[in-house]
């Protein structure tokens, strides 16, 4: 019997097929060759045509052939120091190299962070290589849209974070507080207690955020949560990738165990939120619009679910249970992690200031002298001028976001004429800015004077805990109010000390440290005084 190729060869002979067949074959083959050298050499002009472009920026000299400036800039104490080295030589803008074929164009000022913070988000919408790791967790909500679907959402969104929705949601921050402190005064039962403040702060803001997004009481302070688990988990292992370029692409991603850790976690979020959605459409559907709100008004609080369940456009479109999906898990995700990176450098930074410390304590004293109850209120808020003095100087010298990243759809005009050519990736440095000793004199210096209500000098652009521009953080009102909630109540009831291991910062998704950022805490007054105000919420 004749090999198949031969037997093919064979037959289109006696056809009088083969030498036609042969020579179409040739023809592809050439055709494709033709093309993907066509490709190639098309590449290779426009990558050394962004290169030119490129070159009237400074470049840091340590360049690896491989892996670019990769190797220096290290998510670690020794590589946000090398950082601060650049942006003090360097000023302004500088390329860095993720390896040999992606420049990155590193922004550190104000003057140059405007005009593309300033753009609309369709010229310089987030780069997906540094957040697509998220989108099978949090989906196409506002972190990761663009276009179109991110302005209408944006629009929908925007009553959700009105002050009148926010502020009962100040009673669920006293309330999870309250819980958070009462472990720690079972904790505190000898001297030089230690500790990991961000492990017990991330609980609080997940267990706030439960409250004020589904209306629901975990008890995750108190007793394991698989949802709140999910979360930390998913948390965990997307910082855990971002630092393993072997695993960018997914198809090795999901072969590995991270990957199909990744996959349950996603799984076990998805399933608590859309059973929260389901139920709460069916409510509505039964109610009616005007009986659901009427409901809910007597409980005086509207979730951010019903807000979004509500929510429709010009034309009567509401959001699909996909898009509210995406938009509760992404809120769940970006409230928790942030709020605990800024309230736990906060702390860190007033225990090496026991004077700024005892000033914020003196002045909530006095707002609450002759009160019954130990309550932060809305109104409150706005009375607490050096507290928050102290909270914007912390998110400048420990922002939790150290960067966002754009991409550039069109040029970008710099204000010197310098031009960033449309399809570059542009990293704007939140640390670097607000470490730059030609925008903020002595940098690491922590001062909250600069605050001052009275100082005007400020550029609007160097300070961006909550980015700037079309595409800034939606809810930076409700982090600020859960912020100084949180810290006031716990600067009125205990003393904050350092612990005797400086921590060593360490520049994830957010700003963490390594080994978690430990302090030492002293009760100031006796538990009795202290009284836990329970909500109605929904229980396990």
């Amino acid at each position: 019997m004749l090999p198949e190729s031969k037997w093919l060869s064979h037959q289109l002979g006696l056809l009088g097929l083969e030498p036609k067949v042969s020579s179409a074959l040739l023809l592809i083959f050439l055709a494709f060759s033709t093309w993907i050298l066509g490709k190639g050499l098309i590449c290779i002009h426009q990558f050394r045509t962004n290169c030119q472009w490129l070159r009237c920026f400074p470049e840091p000299p340590e360049w690896h052939w491989l892996n670019g400036h990769a190797g220096v800039i290290k998510p670690s104490e020794e590589g946000i120091k090398r950082v601060l080295q650049f942006v003090a030589a360097f000023r302004e803008v500088f390329v860095m190299w993720g390896g040999p074929f992606f420049p990155i164009v590193f922004i550190c000022h104000p003057d140059y962070i405007k005009p593309l913070l300033s753009a609309s988000a369709n010229i310089a919408p987030k780069d997906k290589l540094f957040y697509g790791f998220f989108e099978p967790w949090l989906g196409d909500g506002l972190l990761l849209s663009s276009g179109d679907k991110w302005s209408r959402h944006r629009r929908l969104l925007t009553p959700a974070f009105h002050f009148d929705i926010l502020k009962p949601y100040v009673k669920f921050f006293n309330q999870s507080t309250d819980i958070m402190h009462m472990k720690w005064r079972h904790l505190c039962v000898g001297d030089n207690v230690r500790l990991n403040i961000f492990e017990h702060i991330s609980l609080m803001t997940l267990d706030s955020l439960q409250k004020c997004v589904f209306s629901h009481d975990s008890h995750c302070q108190e007793k394991p949560s698989s949802y709140i688990s999910a979360i930390l988990e998913l948390s965990a292992l997307v910082s855990r990738r971002n630092n393993q370029p072997l695993l960018y692409w997914n198809s090795l991603y999901y072969l590995t165990s991270q990957g199909r850790h990744f996959s349950r976690a996603c799984n076990a979020v998805h399933v608590f939120t859309d059973d929260v959605i389901q139920n709460r459409r069916r409510v509505l559907a039964e109610q009616g619009s005007e009986a659901f709100l009427r409901n809910k008004r007597k409980g005086k609080t509207l979730d951010f679910i019903d807000v979004l369940l509500l929510a429709k456009d010009e034309d009567g479109k509401a959001l699909s249970d996909e898009d509210i999906r995406a938009e509760a898990d992404t809120f769940m995700f970006e409230g928790h992690d942030t709020t605990a990176s800024g309230l736990s450098w906060a702390l860190y930074n007033l225990s090496q200031h026991q004077e700024y410390q005892d000033r914020c304590r003196q002045e909530i004293q006095e707002l609450l002298k002759g009160r019954q109850l130990e309550e932060i209120e809305w109104d409150d808020l706005s009375q607490m001028p050096f507290l928050t003095m102290c909270i914007k100087e912390s998110l400048r010298l420990h922002p939790p976001v150290v960067a966002i990243a754009r991409r550039c759809t069109k040029d970008i005009k710099l204000p010197d004429g310098r031009i960033i050519p449309k399809g570059n990736t542009c990293l704007v440095s939140i640390f670097g800015t607000h470490h730059n000793p030609t925008v903020w004199p002595n940098p690491e210096v922590y001062d909250p004077n600069r605050f001052d209500p009275n100082n005007t000098q400020i550029s609007p652009l160097a300070f961006l805990p909550f980015s700037a521009g079309p595409r800034n953080c939606i809810g930076q009102n409700f982090a600020m109010a859960e912020l100084k909630v949180a810290l006031a109540l716990t600067l009125l009831r205990f003393r904050i000390l350092p612990d005797e291991h400086p921590p060593r910062r360490k520049p994830e998704v957010i700003l963490r440290s390594e080994d978690g950022l430990w302090l030492r805490v002293e009760p100031l007054q006796h538990p009795s005084t202290l009284e836990i105000h329970t909500p109605e919420t929904s229980q396990d």
